[in-house]
């Protein structure tokens, strides 16, 4: 099932030369989303701007969504990512780790892989996470925007979407300081099972925090085409 979401995105720039059209987002994590194996579903969704992937998807998938859908791809590793072709994952796009502003014109995205060694299986550090979230920080500042953020991102913030009753899928407490320091207007992250959370979709003041695993179809909106803030959930894509 493909579920969908709409936002209204505060920074009128990304929208300059697109005629009010809006930005579409597919973002997938974790589990491979079966409706998508079927033209009539993909072809349901519409055209799309960018597939993004927060983890856990394997390379198949990956290059599978970004050639289906003819639209650039941009995804970070997850914590089962390692090992087999993921060292030297050809002919597809290396993922990304720091700022990222040439997929979406005037928006900046910040990449928030699983922080930590190459090590099998992989362990939670949250020592990792804090170097990883303070070299991004450091990037910010070096480099301000001044717009609106959206954060890509395998696990959740603390509290915000993941599951505190298991040690190993609870949230990273440094990626709490990303969401209360930047306040981003999107999050999309994945490592958290559906059925470990009340809801796939938190708010938490400006920012809207989606779980994507499976896929979630994203549409980010101009200022001037909805209300000042909130998000709307659609409805569910049916399988063929």
């Amino acid at each position: 099932m493909t579920r969908r979401l709409s936002l209204v995105w505060p920074d009128p720039r990304p929208f300059a030369a697109r005629d009010g059209r809006p930005i579409r987002i597919l973002a997938a994590s974790d589990e491979h989303d079966p409706a998508l194996d079927f033209a009539p579903n993909r072809e349901a969704l519409g055209r799309l701007d960018l597939v993004i992937g927060c983890g856990d998807l394997g390379l198949d998938q990956l290059g599978f969504l970004g050639d289906a859908f003819t639209t650039p791809l941009l995804f970070v590793r997850g914590n089962h990512d390692r090992g087999g072709p993921w060292p030297a994952p050809a002919r597809l796009p290396m993922p990304f780790a720091g700022l990222d502003r040439r997929s979406l014109p005037g928006t900046t995205i910040i990449g928030l892989p699983w922080p930590g060694g190459e090590a099998t299986p992989a362990r939670r550090d949250e020592g990792a996470a804090w170097r990883q979230v303070l070299s991004t920080l450091k990037l910010r500042l070096v480099a301000p925007d001044g717009g609106a953020w959206l954060v890509v991102s395998h696990a959740p913030p603390r509290d915000a979407g993941d599951s505190p009753d298991d040690p190993y899928h609870v949230g990273f407490a440094a990626y709490r300081t990303v969401l209360e320091r930047l306040r981003p207007r999107l999050w999309l992250h994945g490592h958290t099972t559906r059925a470990a959370a009340p809801t796939w979709r938190v708010e938490h003041g400006p920012t809207t925090l989606v779980n994507v695993t499976g896929s979630v179809l994203v549409e980010l909106l101009p200022p001037t085409k909805g209300a000042a803030t909130g998000a709307t959930e659609g409805r569910d894509l049916i399988d063929a």
